[in-house]
């Protein structure tokens, strides 16, 4: 059995899809549809940047969405792929969306729209310069979350994607993630600071939860094809009542990446389709278990050579 997985913020690049944009009226009509859905080009933004522009939060967001949808679409529509035979649905993130959306719970349209103001609002939940996060590599999640618990009384930072086995991503202020990298480096363990321009999947999002609460309340889910694993739980959302919840939840919980790519391997998914650009999730998933048979799809020849 396999799952198709979604990609989120940070496998954007400039030009990200120009190939098949130019080879396809599919990707070409999808998106024109982005660029009336949101107002502005956001196809310009992605074929030709500016980069400062496409990595501003509120653009990623929506452009790797269309990117994730234009290829989920063309591979079933032009090459006759039917991806939706698919155990599950998962993304990272704002992975969840493109998920959501090629599942046929959300409108394309739609959830361009919700990605734009969640970018928005993510981004600008924390004043500029007063967050961050740094990824933790070789540890592991226990190892971590004594680390906090120690130091609760002189920094507060919070788990916000728990990705691999070695590969732990933490959030807050900057002030406290520079007490807690040198607690790190006292214990030996390897960090990496983000280069993010806030703290996402932490508290410190609550500002973006409210604004996603409102938005979020708004729309009327479908019932989709094919159940959906969530980054809240890393288990399947059961109804769409528990969705909005649970897509609510996700702004300031941790991403259960790790735990999630486990529970679909423990119920029988022995192949991963990550659809969208870069190959970051199927890094991850290599590091979880070796064993499992992964294709990362975002070029004409990775659809062709797709066997499902």
């Amino acid at each position: 059995m396999f799952s198709v997985i979604f990609p989120g913020q940070g496998s954007q690049i400039v030009g990200m899809g120009k190939e098949l944009y130019d080879k396809f009226n599919l990707v070409k009509d999808l998106f024109q549809e982005a660029d009336d859905a949101l107002n502005f080009s956001i196809s310009r933004l992605i074929l030709q940047g500016p980069k400062e522009e496409l990595d501003l939060t509120t653009n990623t967001q929506p452009a790797i969405y269309l990117l994730s949808c234009s290829i989920f679409n063309l591979a079933k529509k032009e090459f006759n792929l039917d991806l939706n035979k698919a155990k599950y649905f998962a993304g990272h993130s704002l992975g969840e969306y493109s998920a959501l959306s090629c599942a046929g719970y959300l409108d394309f349209s739609e959830t361009l729209k919700i990605l734009r103001i969640r970018g928005d609002a993510m981004q600008n939940s924390v004043p500029k310069g007063q967050g961050g996060m740094i990824a933790v590599l070789g540890s592991t999640v226990d190892v971590i979350e004594e680390i906090l618990r120690k130091n609760k009384e002189i920094l507060r930072a919070q788990i916000a994607n728990d990705n691999s086995e070695g590969q732990i991503v933490l959030s807050g202020k900057i002030s406290d993630l520079e007490k807690l990298i040198q607690i790190l480096k006292d214990n030996s363990i390897k960090n990496v600071k983000l280069p993010v321009s806030a703290p996402f999947h932490c508290d410190l999002m609550s500002n973006a939860t409210k604004i996603m609460t409102n938005e979020l309340n708004k729309i009327n889910f479908k019932t989709g094809q094919n159940k959906l694993i969530s980054n809240v739980t890393a288990n399947e959302i059961k109804d769409l009542g528990e969705l909005k919840d649970l897509l609510i939840k996700q702004i300031e919980n941790r991403v259960r990446w790790r735990e999630s790519v486990v529970h679909m391997i423990e119920n029988d998914v022995n192949h991963f389709i990550e659809i969208g650009p870069g190959k970051v999730l199927s890094g991850l998933i290599k590091r979880i278990n070796r064993d499992v048979k992964i294709d990362a799809i975002n070029s004409q020849s990775d659809i062709e050579s797709l066997k499902i």
